[in-house]
C-alpha cells in the first residue's frame, strides 16, 4: 500500500492565503488610485488648466492695454523727453501675455496627446484589476478548498489515539 501522506500543519497555507488577501487588497487599492489620478490629471488639462490660462490671458491683456495707454500719453506728454520706462513696461506685458499664450497653447497640445499616451499604461492597469479581481480570487478560494480538503484529510489519517 502508498504510504499516507503526513499532514501536521496547515498554518503555511493559512499564512499565504491571508498574505495573498493583504496583496490583493493592497493591489486594488493602488490600481484604483492610478485610475483617479490618470481621471482627475484628465479633468486637469481639460478643464482647470485652460480656464487657468484663458483667465491670465485676459488678465495680462488688460496689463498691456494699460501699460500701451501709459505709453500713448507718456509720449503725448511734454514733461517726459524719453519713455523709456513706459517702453519697457510695455515689452514685460507683452512678454508675459505671449507667455500664457503659449502655455495655453501647450497644455491644449498635452489634451490633445493625452490619451493617446496614457491609453496603454491604463490597458495595463486595467489588467492588473482583473487579475486582481477574478484571478488571485480564484486562487484565494482554491486556497480555502485546498485547506478545507487537507483538513479533511488529517482528520481521517490520523492514528487514534491510546489511553
Amino acid at each position: 500500500m502508498a504510504e499516507q501522506a503526513r499532514i501536521s500543519n496547515l498554518d503555511a497555507i493559512e499564512a499565504f492565503r491571508t498574505a495573498l488577501a493583504v496583496f490583493m487588497s493592497k493591489a486594488r487599492q493602488s490600481v484604483e488610485m492610478a485610475l483617479d489620478a490618470v481621471k482627475r490629471t484628465r479633468v486637469w488639462l481639460d478643464v482647470e488648466q485652460p480656464a487657468f490660462w484663458k483667465a491670465q490671458i485676459k488678465q495680462r491683456q488688460k496689463k498691456l492695454d494699460q501699460a500701451q495707454q501709459e505709453l500713448m500719453s507718456a509720449r503725448m506728454s511734454e514733461f517726459v523727453d524719453t519713455p523709456s520706462v513706459q517702453q519697457m513696461a510695455v515689452r514685460k506685458a507683452r512678454a508675459a501675455l505671449e507667455e500664457a499664450q503659449a502655455k495655453l497653447e501647450r497644455t491644449q497640445g498635452w489634451a490633445r496627446e493625452y490619451d493617446r499616451l496614457v491609453a496603454p499604461m491604463v490597458r495595463k492597469l486595467d489588467a492588473m484589476r482583473d487579475y486582481v479581481d477574478t484571478d488571485l480570487t480564484v486562487a484565494n478560494a482554491s486556497l480555502v478548498e485546498i485547506q478545507k480538503i487537507l483538513e479533511a484529510y488529517r482528520e481521517t489519517s490520523m492514528p487514534p489515539m491510546s489511553p
